[in-house]
C-alpha cells in the first residue's frame, strides 16, 4: 500500500484546508501579499497539519495489522525545518536574505533568520550523516537540502510559484528515476504541499516561511533519493548559482522578464486589472 500515505494525508489537507485559513482570518493571523492584500498566514500550516493527522490512521494501520503504511523519510529533518519556518513567521524582524540575517547576528542582535538558517543546516548535516554513505555524498547531500530550502523560500514572492518549481522537481525526479518509490516515499508530505500550493496559487493564503521552507526540504530530500553522486554535484553547483543570484539580484524580476517562465509563472494565478 506504498501509495496510502500520499492519499490520505491528501484529503486530510482538503479537509483541514477551509477551516485553517478561516482560525487565520479570524484571528488576524494576515499579512499583506504582492499587491498589498491582507491574506491569511501562515498557509503553510497546512502541511503539518494534514501529514500529522495522516500518521494516526497510518501507525494504527502499520501496528494493528502490520501493515507496510509507514513510511518516514526524513520525518526528523521537515519537523525541524517546520519549527524553524513558524518561529520566522511568528517573530522574524527587519533583516531580509542572509546577508541580512548574517550581518544582525554577527552584531550580536538574535535573528530568527539566522536561527533558521544554521538550524537547517544542522539538521540537514544530522540526516545526511545517518542516511548517506561516504563523506562527498554526505556533504553534496547536506548541501542540496540547505540550498534547496532557501532557494524555494527565495521563490515565494508570487502566488504558486513555489509549488509550481516543486512539481517540475518531483515530475523530473520521478522520471529520472523512472520509478514511483520516490515519490511514495516522501506521499505525506506531496500530497498536503499540493494542496496548499493550490490554495496559494488561488490567493487564498500566503505560504509563509513554514510554507515555502517545508517545501524546500521536501524538493531537497527528493533529489537526494534519486541522484547519483554526480547529479548531486550538479545540483548542488546549480544551486550555489541561484542562491548567489537571488542575493546579489532579483529572481522575480528575471522571471517575470523571461518569455516561457513569465507564462509559466502566471499560469493558473487569478488575473487582476491594473
Amino acid at each position: 500500500m506504498p501509495a496510502l500515505p500520499l492519499i490520505l494525508a491528501s484529503i486530510l489537507a482538503l479537509a483541514l484546508s477551509r477551516p485553517l485559513v478561516s482560525f487565520l482570518r479570524e484571528g488576524g493571523h494576515l499579512r499583506s501579499n504582492y499587491r498589498d492584500q491582507m491574506l491569511p498566514c501562515p498557509l503553510g500550516l497546512l502541511i503539518p497539519a494534514a501529514a500529522l493527522a495522516a500518521l494516526i490512521p497510518l501507525a494504527l494501520l502499520a501496528g494493528l495489522f502490520d501493515l507496510n503504511t509507514l513510511d518516514l523519510v526524513g520525518l526528523p529533518l521537515i519537523l525541524g525545518v517546520v519549527a524553524l519556518g513558524i518561529a520566522d513567521d511568528a517573530f522574524a524582524g527587519n533583516s531580509r536574505g542572509w546577508r541580512g540575517h548574517g550581518g544582525a547576528a554577527i552584531g550580536g542582535a538574535f535573528s530568527t533568520g539566522a536561527l533558521k538558517a544554521f538550524g537547517t543546516l544542522g539538521l540537514a548535516l544530522a540526516w545526511c550523516a545517518i542516511t548517506q554513505d561516504g563523506v562527498v555524498r554526505f556533504l553534496l547531500a547536506s548541501l542540496v537540502i540547505v540550498l534547496a530550502t532557501n532557494f524555494f523560500n527565495l521563490l515565494d514572492l508570487r502566488p504558486g510559484r513555489s509549488v509550481k518549481v516543486f512539481l517540475l522537481v518531483g515530475v523530473g525526479c520521478t522520471l529520472g528515476a523512472w520509478s514511483f518509490d520516490s515519490l511514495f516515499n516522501l506521499g505525506l508530505w506531496v500530497g498536503p504541499i499540493l494542496v496548499c500550493g493550490a490554495f496559494d496559487l488561488r490567493e487564498r493564503g500566503i505560504l509563509g516561511d513554514s510554507g515555502s521552507n517545508v517545501i524546500g526540504v521536501v524538493a531537497g530530500i527528493w533529489l537526494v533519493l534519486v541522484l547519483g553522486t554526480t547529479g548531486l554535484a550538479i545540483a548542488a553547483a546549480v544551486l550555489v548559482l541561484l542562491t548567489i543570484y537571488g542575493e546579489v539580484r532579483s529572481i522575480n524580476t528575471l522571471v517575470e522578464s523571461t518569455p516561457g517562465l513569465s507564462d509559466l509563472d502566471s499560469l493558473g494565478r487569478i488575473a487582476h486589472r491594473a
